[in-house]
């Protein structure tokens, strides 16, 4: 049953709805005014939405653009005091049009966290700005993420953590009704405000595809020689790889004449060898070296890739010892030879 008073309520906001009333107001320190003449319920409603393609790939750094949208409305309200007096009419009417700004979302600070130790959220606390009723964010907030090389493909939820200020209730009072100027003396607004939290997750998804680590490497390289390096590659992700081509970066003390080998195509767990023929400067320390490596190959669709780096860690070996050393081995040999001479001249001689 609605009451007179809800019917009364209601004729007032449709004729503020109907004129403009101007209003001159002051706002008081202290929410302690004497006339309420309305409780209004219902409030800001936030929404966030990923703007873009919501699919990344493992190892990215991107920039996250969230639109919001305020959804908030006013689900009723109640008419606390009756307007007795022209006086009261006028506070009542400025009183409606403050209360319709309940459903503003003033100062929007905006959080984003990740409860997954693959995504790492870059930024700290954004400001949105203030979002009136209906009204969609002209610019998105930007968070950035980073997705580690080793996260699993799947679904990742963040958590959207949104506050704001809110209007929560308006006092309004004032002296006598100037006919002249159809406005109330000594007018003065009194407004509370109060903290509102939200909060909402947004999805991104990491895609499936191919991956790489090395898993096995062999072979002796030494000091002014080099040799043959083994290395086996497995592919750790989700999708196949097709034609598999690994291409490696030879750096100081390494050089070679051939980089690249073929791995052909690897299904996710498969591995396969791809050989190296390094040679190793002559003045190459004996220690581990790590060399850069990265692998060309096909998707399922047919779009080609270049893997991230993947790393292989070798070494190379102290420099063999030539028992009893080259350069003494052929010094012997020479005195041999000459010994064997001398014997020969010696017995023609004679």
């Amino acid at each position: 049953m609605i009451k007179k008073r809800s019917i009364a309520a209601i004729a007032t906001l449709l004729m503020f709805l109907l004129a403009t009333v101007p209003v001159q107001a002051s706002f008081p320190k202290n929410f302690d005014l004497e006339d309420n003449f309305y409780t209004i319920y219902g409030g800001p409603s936030l929404e966030a939405a990923l703007i873009g393609d919501n699919e990344y790939s493992r190892g990215d750094t991107i920039t996250l653009n969230i639109g919001l949208i305020n959804k908030g409305v006013i689900s009723g309200f109640e008419s606390e005091d009756e307007a007795d007096t022209t006086v009261d009419t006028v506070l009542q009417q400025a009183e409606m049009k403050y209360e319709s700004q309940a459903v503003t979302a003033i100062g929007i600070n905006a959080t984003l966290t990740s409860d997954s130790p693959y995504i790492k959220v870059k930024s700290g606390i954004q400001k949105a700005g203030t979002l009136q009723q209906g009204k969609e964010s002209s610019t998105p907030t930007k968070f950035t993420i980073e997705i580690s090389n080793n996260a699993p493909a799947g679904t990742y939820p963040l958590n959207l953590n949104l506050s704001y200020l809110y209007q929560n209730n308006v006092q309004v009072s004032g002296d006598d009704y100037d006919t002249t100027t159809g406005l109330v003396t000594n007018q003065g607004v009194g407004v509370w405000y109060e903290t509102m939290t939200q909060n909402q997750t947004i999805e991104v998804q990491v895609k499936k595809e191919a991956d790489f680590e090395v898993t096995n490497v062999t072979g002796d390289l030494y000091p002014d020689e080099g040799g043959m390096l083994y290395v086996t590659y497995k592919n750790t992700g989700e999708e196949p790889a097709k034609d598999a081509t690994v291409r490696v970066s030879a750096s100081d003390p390494f050089s070679t004449t051939d980089d690249q080998a073929y791995l052909g195509t690897l299904k996710p767990g498969d591995s396969a060898v791809a050989a190296f023929d390094l040679s190793v400067d002559s003045a190459a320390t004996s220690k581990p070296y790590s060399l850069s490596s990265e692998i060309l190959y096909e998707d399922t669709e047919g779009h080609d890739h270049i893997s991230d780096t993947v790393k292989i860690e070798t070494k190379v070996l102290q420099a063999e010892n030539k028992l009893p050393g080259f350069e003494l081995g052929t010094g012997i040999s020479f005195i041999a030879l000459a010994a064997c001479f001398i014997v020969l001249r010696k017995k023609e001689q004679d």
